[in-house]
């Protein structure tokens, strides 16, 4: 009996320090994140003047004001109302997209030291921690967090260490976002499951995002449980009932779910974490589903009510950026494999930047793509 005490004794020990080690390990973005700068002489382009931080109220107009229950009618004058309120934010997403994907290219310190201004003085101010704000103006907040979190992540992993010369101002960006994070979190909780759309997805992931660039793990954990959520949303044959909601642009809505989705799985499984297998392989399900409706979309524009698809988003190569971490994640057919290099390379701000270059480094490609707001 005393033998037998020990032994669970020493199993429980066991398996608590295996949890204690696990709790204490680092959280790690996919491999690419670690690539080197690569070093070439010249001079970047001067900064520009750091965009206005912004700290009021995170209330817009959303472009689809006055539009029926599917929320697919552009509504012209309220969209260009929400371009100029949200001027400084979109600013800020791009610019710094741009100028980590310049810095890693081309090794330009005055590039980085101009993406560190920008970044420190938003953190500074604290910027878009407000508490005032409407559906519109919360998508904002974790848009902007995905995108700046997400080029983030290229500079505090690569083995360049392009931080190191930094740490006041990495810290205090990481503070900023990790309160951000926060926020999204409270942004994004508690809906009740016919809410719980691609806006949730993409709040996973810049909760992700914030969480390996800050290393807490309750901001992983949150993005992974999202995750878990729409997996579950995933009905046998792909598709998800809340974007078919949106009719005529449910097979868009359908893909535009995809590239937060894969992000997150693509992160999770650098953690440690398969989601590959929720709810019977829900996401490859999913993303094998769009890939024959942008071929024959018939069958979702039967589910969504006999609406024609439309196919204009479809027709931009960027808007397939989660191709990149979903051939990471699974084996993509040579022809699928064709395919992604001819629309290629990917470069989609609200993920970082150059996901081809992360994702699929040998990777060449004449063409480029800028992933573009939705």
């Amino acid at each position: 009996m005393h033998k037998t005490r020990l032994a669970l004794s020493c199993l429980l020990g066991s398996l608590l320090l295996s949890g204690a080690v696990h709790a204490a390990e680092a959280l790690v973005p996919p491999k690419g994140y670690y690539a080197p700068v690569d070093i070439r002489k010249g001079e970047a382009p001067a900064c520009p003047v750091v965009p206005e931080p912004f700290t009021g109220e995170l209330v817009f107009r959303s472009k689809y004001e006055g539009s029926d229950a599917a929320r697919s009618t552009l509504n012209e004058e309220a969209e260009k109302a929400f371009r100029t309120k949200t001027a400084p934010i979109t600013q800020i997403e791009r610019g710094v997209s741009r100028m980590v994907m310049r810095y890693m290219e081309k090794g330009r310190a005055g590039d980085l030291e101009c993406t560190l201004a920008w970044l420190d003085a938003w953190a500074e101010d604290g910027a878009l921690l407000t508490t005032e704000y409407n559906h519109t103006g919360k998508s904002m907040r974790k848009w902007a967090l995905g995108s700046l979190a997400g080029a983030y992540l290229r500079l505090k992993f690569s083995s360049s260490q392009p931080l190191a010369a930094y740490p006041e101002q990495a810290r205090r960006i990481e503070s900023w976002f990790a309160k951000v994070g926060d926020q999204v979190i409270k942004d994004w909780s508690d809906l009740p499951l016919k809410r719980i759309n691609n806006h949730s997805y993409w709040a996973a992931w810049a909760v992700m995002a914030a969480g390996v660039a800050t290393n807490r793990r309750p901001l992983f954990d949150w993005a992974v449980e999202q995750f878990h959520i729409a997996a579950g949303q995933v009905d046998s044959n792909g598709f998800l009932p809340n974007e078919l909601k949106r009719r005529q642009r449910a097979l868009a809505y359908h893909n535009y779910s995809l590239p937060p989705l894969m992000m997150v799985a693509a992160f999770a499984l650098a953690n440690g974490v398969d989601l590959r297998g929720d709810n019977d392989g829900a996401l490859g399900r999913l993303a094998g589903n769009v890939l024959a409706g942008v071929e024959k979309p018939e069958p979702f524009a039967e589910r969504a009510g006999d609406e024609d698809q439309d196919m204009e988003d479809l027709e931009t190569d960027a808007k397939f950026s989660w191709l990149e971490p979903y051939c990471a994640l699974y084996s993509c057919s040579p022809a699928l494999r064709e395919r992604k290099a001819k629309m290629g390379p990917f470069k989609n701000f609200r993920l970082g930047g150059d996901v081809t270059r992360i994702f699929d480094p040998a990777e060449k490609s004449p063409r480029s793509t800028v992933g573009k707001r939705d």
